[in-house]
């Protein structure tokens, strides 16, 4: 028997993706292997355009690999219809992006809302929401539009919003990548205080040499293939 503490959270298997150029068939991934276990911390490096924002959306189920199998809190992705891929992320499956993907129109706590909501937790959304954006110290900023927040504020918003839910996993794509030295540093220290929380797996994309030190495992992609870094 598997324990909780070291199961699976996201694996992927002989992983290939290719897409069509105009010079015939181009590999972006070589038969990538790698299994993240729960609460575990994994960065994966790698140049630009080395193909590791495409791998982290193969690891969430936001695309499907050309051949290869992922499976995502047990689940194999391939036999999944896009909509059953969606609902099975939705509240287990967190998401930081380097550019934030607030909506603009709404507020911070409302922001936050929403997800609550597409996970089922309508009921006690605004509460949870309330609650996540006082752990990355929004409190008196909850009102204000995302056009109103510094980039800080607004990648704090977006891991209130990817922990709302309390997920069981969380791909983080250059989470620090628009922000200044300081305010990264700050929410690399939320990012992995937040997941101590929650026993919450990272697999962090990022350029980041100091945060991917702190990961408990380091990946580079390199030419379609992922090496231990």
């Amino acid at each position: 028997m598997v324990s909780q503490s070291s199961a699976a959270v996201v694996s992927a298997s002989r992983l290939v993706k290719s897409v069509h150029g105009p010079g015939g068939e181009l590999a972006i991934l070589k038969g990538v292997d790698l299994t993240v276990t729960t609460a575990e911390v994994v960065a994966i490096v790698g140049a630009s355009g080395s193909g590791k924002s495409t791998l982290l959306g193969l690891l969430a189920g936001l695309d499907l690999p050309t051949a290869g199998e992922v499976q995502l809190l047990g689940r194999a992705l391939g036999g999944l219809t896009e909509d059953q891929r969606a609902m099975l992320r939705a509240g287990q499956v967190g998401f930081v992006f380097q550019s934030f993907q607030l909506l603009p129109a709404l507020t911070a706590l409302e922001n936050v809302m929403l997800t609550l909501e597409l996970s089922g937790r309508a009921g006690d959304a605004r509460t949870g929401a309330m609650e996540a954006l006082e752990q990355v110290g929004l409190a008196r900023r909850m009102a204000h539009y995302p056009g109103q927040l510094s980039g800080g504020e607004q990648q704090r918003v977006a891991i209130a919003r990817a922990f709302a839910a309390h997920p069981r996993v969380l791909f983080a794509d250059e989470p620090t990548g628009n922000l200044d030295q300081q305010t990264g540093e700050q929410i690399i220290r939320l990012l992995f205080n937040l997941k101590a929380v929650y026993g919450t797996a990272l697999v962090l994309v990022t350029h980041d040499m100091a945060l991917a030190d702190r990961c408990e495992r380091r990946y580079r992609l390199n030419d379609g293939v992922l090496e231990a870094a």
